[in-house]
C-alpha cells in the first residue's frame, strides 16, 4: 500500500465523524458532504507526515470550511427579504432500520447522539461563530484552545461564544422523550385523532405551547407556515383527515415521524418531538417537492415499487 492509499484509508476512518460534525454545523446533508470532501482535498495537498493528530487536524479543517459556508449563507440571507421557514435536511430511516443499527455496538453511539430537527432548528438561529463553538465543544469535545484560532478569538472568548449558544439552546430546544415506543404512541394517537376528526383527542396529546413549522420551499402557499398553541395546531391537523395519502411510519433524525406517499411519491415528511411527559411539543413538516425528491427512501416499505429517492449519504449512516 502506497502513502496515498494509506492516507485515504486514514481519512475514511474519520469520514463518518467529520460528516456528523459538518451536518450539525450546516444542517444540510449535501453541504456536509461538500465540507468533508474539501477537507480531503486539503489533506491530499498537505504534508500529512507533519500532522501529529490527524483526527484533530481534520476536525479543525472541516470546522473552518463550515464556518466560511455559514458566513456566506448568513450574508446571502441578510441581503434577501425572504423570511420563509426553512427546516434543516432530515435524516430518514425505517423504524426497524433504526433498531438494527442500535443493535450494532459500533453504531449505538451514533444513534444515541442523533440530533433531532428541533435542535437543528435552534442551531440555525445562532451566529456562525457561536454555532461552531457550541458544536465543536459541546457535541464533540474539542478544546477552546483549538476552537479559538478557527473563529479568530482567544480561548476565553471562544468559551464565551459557546456559553451564550448553550443558554440559547437550552432555553429554546425541547428535551425529547428518548423511549421510541412512547414517542410512537403519542404520534399514533395524534394521527388517529387527526384522521378521525377528534379535536379533543388532538388536544389531549398536544402540549399547550406546541409549535408547528412547515417548510414548503417553492410552494409559496405553505412556505411560511408557523403555528403555535394546541388549539391552533389541532385545527390545522384536522386537515390531515382529508389528505388522500398513505402514511409510512419512519424515524426522522432518530425520532418518530411519518412519510406521506401520494401517487407513489413522497408528498410530505412529518417529524415529531415528544416531551418526557408524552406530549407532542413540536411538529416539523417538510413539503418542499424538490427536497422530498432527494430523500433516500429506497430502504423504506412505502407499499409501492417506485424508487423515489436518490443516493444521498447521511451523517448518521
Amino acid at each position: 500500500m502506497n502513502d496515498k492509499d494509506l492516507l485515504a484509508q486514514r481519512f475514511e476512518a474519520d469520514r463518518d465523524r467529520l460528516r456528523a460534525v459538518a451536518y450539525r454545523m450546516l444542517g444540510s446533508v449535501s453541504e456536509a458532504e461538500d465540507a468533508v470532501q474539501e477537507a480531503w482535498f486539503k489533506l491530499s495537498r498537505s504534508d500529512a507526515s507533519a500532522v501529529e493528530n490527524l483526527g484533530g487536524w481534520l476536525t479543525t479543517v472541516v470546522g473552518r470550511v463550515c464556518l466560511d459556508m455559514l458566513r456566506s449563507r448568513t450574508s446571502r440571507r441578510e441581503d434577501s427579504l425572504d423570511a420563509r421557514v426553512h427546516l434543516p435536511d432530515p435524516v430518514v430511516q425505517a423504524p426497524d432500520q433504526g433498531a438494527r443499527t442500535a443493535a450494532d455496538p459500533e453504531q449505538q453511539a451514533l444513534i444515541a447522539d442523533s440530533v433531532g430537527l428541533a435542535l437543528l432548528v435552534v442551531l440555525e438561529t445562532l451566529g456562525p461563530a457561536e454555532r461552531l463553538a457550541f458544536v465543536l465543544h459541546d457535541m464533540f469535545g474539542v478544546s477552546f484552545d483549538e476552537i479559538g484560532p478557527i473563529v479568530g478569538r482567544t480561548p476565553t472568548a471562544a468559551r464565551q461564544l459557546a456559553s451564550r449558544a448553550r443558554r440559547r439552546v437550552r432555553g429554546a430546544a425541547p428535551e425529547p422523550e428518548r423511549d421510541a415506543a412512547r414517542q410512537r404512541k403519542a404520534v399514533d394517537a395524534f394521527l388517529a385523532a387527526a384522521r378521525g376528526g377528534d379535536f379533543e383527542g388532538l388536544l389531549a396529546v398536544l402540549d399547550p405551547d406546541v409549535l408547528l413549522r412547515a417548510d414548503g420551499g417553492s410552494l409559496r402557499a405553505v412556505a411560511t407556515t408557523l403555528v403555535r398553541g394546541a388549539r391552533a395546531v389541532a385545527s390545522q391537523a384536522l386537515m390531515f383527515s382529508r389528505a388522500e395519502a398513505q402514511g409510512v411510519p419512519v424515524l426522522v433524525n432518530g425520532n418518530a415521524g411519518l412519510l406521506a406517499i401520494e401517487a407513489g411519491s413522497p408528498s410530505a415528511l412529518l417529524a415529531f418531538t415528544v416531551s418526557e411527559e408524552g406530549l407532542i411539543v413540536e411538529i416539523d413538516i417538510l413539503v418542499d417537492p424538490e427536497r422530498l425528491e432527494r430523500l433516500d427512501v429506497g430502504a423504506l416499505d412505502t407499499g409501492t415499487d417506485k424508487d423515489t429517492g436518490t443516493d444521498t449519504a447521511t451523517p448518521e449512516d
